[in-house]
């Protein structure tokens, strides 16, 4: 097994005057990434780190990501990236699990700061202050990083992944996407305590020599419009949230099309893509969006697009080489049908869940395949199988027997000329269990009525998928991410 410092570290080497990363409006060199890993590790020993151990970040994006991360990896230890805002709650019961040597921090926490040795530390620092661990009992030192993940029971999960999983998901997206390279400028703005985040816009183009423009967060917004602007930003992994405000600036004339025109790759995941995008970049920049789809536990993409010119819309891509996959039915059957629950297995599936092995049995079968929880069909074109995202398993609605996936449902309520996005969950029913209710979010200006929306989908749809129930708002709850919390809008449309 290579491990990523060994990948990443002789390039940083090859040229050191060469430039690395773009932050806060100036270029750094390799040589400066290099004097910031070289400051961290010796810090990290001075403190006692060892093989095995974890460190806990809590930090938004800065040049002390990569470093800390190859520092830790040089130690043979574990970069553990968390979300500082995820409550007090969830961060404990994750460091109970995790039980890490250190926590590193924007902000102090008090009630953290009492169990664990906590380090306070600004996105520009040069160094870690000095500071003594707390060393706790190791783990395997095949693992670079540890993710916390959000669960249906509400106890806290890890999942380990390994240089192996990153490497290999590196190597196979950069095949899928063969334009990738080494001078390109990649945008780093998504949450680095998110695989996508992480891996493909930290980790990746390190491992292939390209360069990165780097903003603390999305908002505001100024930040990373700037880092775009003044990197002359190649390569935009995004999820569609952002992709969506971009657009919608510059068709509002807040941002001009040429800051976006220029940039040749904009792919999206996390989340879906709303269809209506499509057509507004290709209006406004001249160039589609590409989509691709992964998860956590798969280091994290399974599937992307080649290009914009081969990708089909509505796909989200042709399974990276190295994956194999299968497809069940949601009570767990082989199937043949072009149907059915997607299951994967390959050198990015995560070895399983952090001291859980309940929950690791949970979502492997016998043969090693993980369980993705997603519905999905695949279809043949030009000789290659792409994938079709349905919907989550936990998100198909069962109405009197027939099941609605909401995806579809959403893609013709988008059609409509007054709605700008939908989002369709299932709400209980006295006689049919299940019953299709819609969120929408109208286009700015744009005026219609609920009778509206459901007569346009009764004219499009089946008469099961149809909403029975219509609701307006003017904005849908996002995770740190910008994921769309559905669970969130199903809870809202249970309590009436």
């Amino acid at each position: 097994m290579e491990r990523l410092e060994n990948i990443i570290i002789p390039k940083l080497k090859e040229d050191p005057s060469a430039k690395l990363y773009w932050w806060d409006g100036k270029w750094y060199t390799r040589s400066d990434m290099l004097s910031l890993v070289n400051n961290c590790e010796a810090v990290l020993r001075n403190a006692g780190f060892s093989r095995g151990q974890k460190l806990v970040v809590m930090l938004r994006n800065s040049p002390l990501i990569p470093a800390l991360s190859l520092a830790v990896w040089k130690l043979g230890g574990i970069f553990c990236p968390l979300n500082e805002k995820a409550g007090l709650e969830s961060l404990t019961g994750t460091l109970n699990l995790i039980q890490p040597f250190a926590v590193i921090t924007e902000h102090e926490i008090p009630e953290l700061s009492a169990t664990w040795p906590c380090i306070t530390c600004g996105l520009d620092s040069v160094s870690l202050p000095s500071f003594t661990g707390k060393t706790q009992s190791p783990e395997t030192d095949d693992y670079a990083l540890i993710l916390a993940t959000s669960g249906t029971t509400g106890l806290p999960k890890a999942i380990p992944l390994t240089h192996n999983n990153l490497r290999s998901n590196c190597e196979a997206v950069c095949k899928m996407i063969p334009s990738l390279n080494a001078n390109d400028t990649l945008l780093t703005v998504l949450p680095n305590f998110h695989s996508f985040g992480y891996t493909v816009t930290i980790i990746l183009p390190l491992t292939i020599g390209a360069k990165l423009a780097i903003a603390p967060s999305f908002l505001p917004p100024a930040a990373t419009i700037k880092a775009i602007t003044e990197a002359k930003v190649d390569v935009m992994f995004v999820v569609p949230a952002i992709v969506s405000f971009l657009l919608m600036n510059v068709e509002k004339g807040k941002l001009p099309a040429e800051v976006l025109a220029r940039i040749r790759i904009i792919c999206t995941g996390g989340d879906k893509l709303n269809p209506n995008l499509h057509g507004m970049a290709m209006r406004l920049l001249g160039r589609d969006i590409m989509e691709g789809y992964g998860l956590t536990e798969t280091s994290p993409v399974i599937t992307v697009n080649h290009d914009c010119e081969t990708q089909k819309t509505g796909s989200i891509g042709p399974v990276l080489p190295g994956f194999e996959y299968k497809l069940k039915t949601r009570e767990g059957q082989d199937t043949d049908e072009k149907e059915g629950v997607l299951w994967v297995r390959g050198p990015s599936v995560t070895p399983g869940y952090l001291h859980a092995p309940e929950i690791t049995a949970e979502r492997f079968d016998s043969d090693g395949y993980l369980n993705t929880g997603d519905y999905v069909r695949l279809e043949t074109h030009d000789g290659e199988e792409f994938v079709y995202i349905l919907d989550r398993v936990t998100d198909i609605i069962i109405v009197g027997g027939f099941n609605v996936y909401p995806q579809e449902v959403e893609k013709v309520l988008a059609e409509h000329p007054a709605v700008h996005q939908a989002v369709v969950v299932g709400m209980p029913h006295d006689i049919n269990g299940q019953i299709p209710k819609a969120y929408v979010m109208l286009e700015e200006g744009a005026e219609t009525t609920d009778r509206d929306i459901i007569r346009f989908a009764k004219e499009r749809l089946a008469h099961f998928k149809v909403p029975r129930s219509v609701e307006f708002v003017t904005e849908f709850p996002l995770s740190g991410t910008g994921k769309i919390l559905r669970r969130v809008l199903r809870d809202r449309a249970a309590k009436g």
